[in-house]
């Protein structure tokens, strides 16, 4: 396969690389840029000499036809111009910025401040949470990457709203990330004189992810309602870790609940139910593209507590596009995801 990165030099972008690197099918990576052709892109990241030494190559349609397929980690607002032209053209096309994860187009103004895709661009594209929408994903030409939050708090807490388990109407997340979730361009909240031994809500009420996970409960599970979600900016580098809170339906024990997320994902290698743990935490899934979740039920209060991990570059972002580029091609979901996280 013959594949071609657009915004590699993002963190995204290199997550990309390194995976693709060891995949078994991918014989060739080329690397997109507007602003910076010619220049080597091991002298940008001398981690990649001897790995990826080629230069970067400007975007041209016509060239970025003749590829197997098309990552596009880039900032919110360039693929909304970038992909449409190339739907039907050649590549399959997986965009991981958020330009087409919202169907309504009123809704990606609102959150993004931006002007959205086509709507017959956004109507083709597949909403790529890979363990719930497979089918979808096989034969689509343009996958809408999920974002790293509602990928984690998506493959916690659908199994249980869509088999009544818990109520979707008194869902409240607690959602933290590791920096480099914010991107690779310097800014005040990434400074290290703010975040190191600083932890900090930001977003509040107004962060983009919160409409993406409205309209996949909507989709997956059949439930709409209005969620509670809040983020922080935690000083590590990697990871993201939600914990849910609902109200659990009348009767429904804490079995249960394990017993649906098991049902769930019995199938699915990157999803791994933890029934018992007196610790977890982000570094148990770091590198690697496993989404570990854990529940407990509280009989005071008649509440679960659902609680996901993920690395945020690998599963929430670079690991699942090529899960999904694995579904595409009818390829092994796991080819080239096998790493075991490193846990130290």
């Amino acid at each position: 396969m013959k594949v071609g990165i657009i915004g590699a030099t993002g963190y995204g972008g290199l997550e990309l690389i390194r995976l693709l690197h060891n995949h078994q099918e991918v014989e060739r990576i080329d690397l997109f840029t507007s602003s910076e052709e010619g220049i080597q892109f091991s002298n940008k990241y001398t981690h990649l000499l001897n790995i990826h030494d080629q230069p970067l190559k400007k975007i041209e349609n016509d060239k970025l036809a003749n590829y197997d397929v098309i990552f596009t980690s880039t900032p919110s607002g360039v693929s909304t111009e970038l992909l449409p032209p190339l739907i039907g053209a050649g590549p399959k096309l997986i965009d991981l910025s958020g330009d087409f994860r919202l169907k309504d187009a009123t809704e990606y103004e609102q959150w993004y401040k931006k002007t959205p895709a086509s709507a017959e661009a956004v109507a083709q594209s597949v909403y790529g949470l890979t363990e719930w929408n497979e089918e979808a994903i096989q034969q689509a030409q343009l996958i809408a990457n999920p974002g790293c939050y509602p990928t984690a708090v998506l493959l916690s807490v659908l199994p249980l709203i869509k088999e009544n388990l818990i109520d979707a109407s008194g869902l409240v997340i607690d959602a933290k990330s590791g920096i480099s979730g914010a991107g690779n361009k310097p800014n005040q909240m990434t400074h290290f004189s703010e975040t190191n031994e600083n932890t900090a809500i930001y977003k509040i009420h107004e962060h983009q992810h919160i409409p993406e996970i409205e309209q996949a409960i909507s989709n997956f599970a059949g439930q709409t309602a209005p969620v509670t979600f809040t983020t922080h900016l935690v000083p590590m580098t990697r990871g993201i870790i939600t914990t849910s809170y609902a109200p659990v339906t009348s009767g429904v024990t804490e079995e249960q609940l394990i017993n649906a997320l098991e049902e769930t994902y019995a199938n699915h290698p990157f999803v791994r139910i933890i029934k018992k743990s007196n610790k977890f935490g982000t570094n148990q899934v770091y590198g690697s593209n496993f989404c570990d979740v854990h529940v407990r039920l509280d009989p005071r209060t008649n509440r679960a507590t659902i609680v996901s991990v993920i690395d945020n570059l690998v599963k929430g972002a670079a690991g699942q596009a090529i899960q999904n580029m694995n579904v595409q091609f009818g390829l092994d979901q796991t080819s080239g995801l096998q790493q075991v996280p490193l846990f130290i």
